[in-house]
């Protein structure tokens, strides 16, 4: 008997715990998929009844041309004096403020600062005092508007992720990343909506409420980034700085068809930002990423993002897409657990891989993405959450007791803040064997990839197994966020990049995946995938009713 199982599951050289441990594993996961399935019956007709009052309305039309330069080029203008900060910043307040009302991604805005520092920036420029060359070199945003998932600490703005307080958390100084971001001259408009502590991947919460797609407001942007998302596709943002575990960069710049990176760990610092843990790996999952419009301007925020004391990126490298070797998968691999893709895409990611002559992989431990990222990242302690830190004179919230008041309507927290407590005790009681096991597939597919991709390889892998989908929907689809979140676990670099629109008009992307410190390669293949598939869409307008027909060439 016993040989007949380890024959069956291929196991044949290891021992029983593990033997036990990977057919209980196996039977997790069919049980998880099974539970997807009967969520589903209740949260699709609860997504559908939720949007019934939602109007089907579109943007208003893009006017300026000033929204549709990308950073680089607009940089440029400014440092030339051939238009003004003062102007842009103008045209990006006002698209704000058309679009706001319809995708509520805006937490709190400083319009009248801004404007004034572009004016200064505009009376420098005026004067002469520095060469076009020097602005270029040590102010490379000079004039340029820059938005910031209100998670991440801009001075003197809210900073309270999305959690309900009496009083407003104010943030009392910035984030090291937003002062390099306006050392390099960039102007920071707003802080952007994200759910409650960024632990969803779809934005809402009980303080801003719920932010929605720019291409259909029925859908979600994605999250946890998902007002930066919105914002960017919109036209009212062009560069934003946002946060990524799970995927929290990369799912919201999928479903609104523009650009998110995940950098290498430690190359942009974590720090000010709301979740943070003092666990001493945290940055090994987390980082503050770019999120941009065009790919062009990835390098450019990237660069002045990097940390000057973490691992030096060569951001600079010129590098063509035909010295890369490409390598792909279209699955999971063979572990059943994340659902298909849509029909759509994946066609479009073998469109994608067939021009790219990407070789087809079947990297088998692959299927341990599930296992692998939540025993690694649930295990870390000194997470912050609703248990861990509390409003100053209250008493610390108890897991139970909150679930309690959830189920009840009484709790101030949405439900993934309340269960995260739950599963944190779930890890808990799981055997240190079974972790120290799931530690060694670590290493064994870090091995893998190093191997495999060297520093002249990429590997193009799903982001998600369908375009954006209505509000709530997420819940019974909590797997298929480990398309993702394996390169959290991995540490490796990862960018999501637009390749098209499906039958619907709505943006489809695909993720590519480097060895650590080789980010510039994702980059360059993110250039190129724009230069070949077209980038950002507009999204449909008040005056647009032929979208659907002009957008037809950039349909996978």
């Amino acid at each position: 008997m016993t040989n007949l199982l380890k024959s069956i599951f291929g196991l044949e050289r290891l021992g029983w715990d593990i033997l036990i441990w990977r057919i209980l594993g196996y039977i997790m996961r069919r049980f998880l998929r099974s539970a997807m399935i009967v969520f589903s019956w209740f949260v699709v007709p609860y997504s559908r009844y939720t949007n019934i009052k939602v109007m089907r309305r579109k943007l208003p039309p893009i006017r300026s041309h000033l929204l549709e330069i990308p950073a680089v080029d607009l940089a440029k203008l400014i440092r030339t004096k051939k238009i003004k900060s003062e102007e842009v910043v103008e045209a990006y307040i006002e698209r704000c403020r058309q679009v706001n009302p319809l995708i509520n991604a805006i937490v709190q805005d400083r319009f009248e600062e801004a404007l004034e520092e572009a004016r200064e920036i505009d009376r420098v420029i005026a004067m002469g005092i520095n060469s076009v060359e020097s602005m270029e070199e040590l102010t490379p945003l000079l004039g340029i508007p820059v938005t910031v998932k209100e998670s991440i600490a801009v001075k003197g703005l809210t900073n309270q992720a999305g959690r309900v307080f009496k009083t407003p958390q104010i943030a009392k100084s910035d984030a090291p990343v937003v002062e390099q971001i306006k050392r390099c001259g960039g102007i920071i408009l707003l802080v952007s909506n994200t759910p409650e502590l960024c632990l969803l991947w779809e934005t809402y919460n009980n303080v801003t409420g719920q932010t929605k797609n720019p291409y259909d407001l029925k859908r979600t942007p994605g999250g946890s980034s998902g007002g930066e998302a919105a914002l960017l596709a919109s036209g009212a943002s062009l560069l934003g700085l946002t946060s990524d575990i799970g995927g929290s960069s990369r799912l919201p710049a999928m479903f609104s068809g523009i650009w998110g990176h995940k950098p290498t760990p430690y190359a942009v610092s974590f720090r000010g930002h709301h979740p943070t843990s003092d666990f001493a790996k945290w940055g090994d999952f987390f980082t503050i990423a770019p999120m941009t419009r065009y790919a062009k301007d990835l390098p450019l925020l990237l660069k002045c993002m990097s940390d000057p004391t973490g691992p030096k990126l060569t951001l600079d490298k010129e590098i063509s897409a035909h010295g890369i070797r490409f390598f792909f998968m279209d699955n999971d691999g063979p572990s059943g657990m994340m659902r298909p893709l849509s029909r759509d895409l994946h066609a479009a990611i073998n469109r994608v891989a067939s021009d790219f002559n990407a070789k087809r992989v079947n990297i088998r431990k692959m299927k341990w993405s599930l296992d692998i990222s939540m025993s690694a990242m649930l295990t870390m302690k000194n997470i912050e959450t609703i248990y861990h830190k509390s409003e100053e004179g209250e008493q610390p919230k108890t897991v139970c007791k909150e679930t309690v008041k959830y189920f009840f309507g009484c709790s101030d927290s949405i439900l993934p803040s309340v269960i995260f407590g739950h599963l944190q005790n779930f890890m808990k009681i799981i055997p240190n064997s079974r972790h120290k096991h799931l530690a060694s597939i670590i290493e064994a597919l870090k091995t893998e990839f190093k191997e495999l991709l060297g520093n002249d390889g990429v590997f193009l892998y799903p982001t998600f197994p369908n375009t954006a989908h209505q509000h709530y929907q997420i819940y019974h689809k909590l797997l298929e966020p480990m398309y993702m979140a394996i390169f959290n676990t991995l540490g490796l670099p990862v960018t999501n990049c637009m390749i098209g629109l499906d039958r619907r008009n709505l943006p489809m992307g695909i993720q590519v995946v480097a060895n650590p410190g080789q980010d510039h390669l994702c980059l360059a293949v993110a250039r190129e995938m724009e230069r070949r598939y077209g980038g950002w869409v507009r999204p449909p307008s008040e005056d647009s009713h032929s979208y659907g027909q002009a957008n037809s060439s950039k349909r996978g």
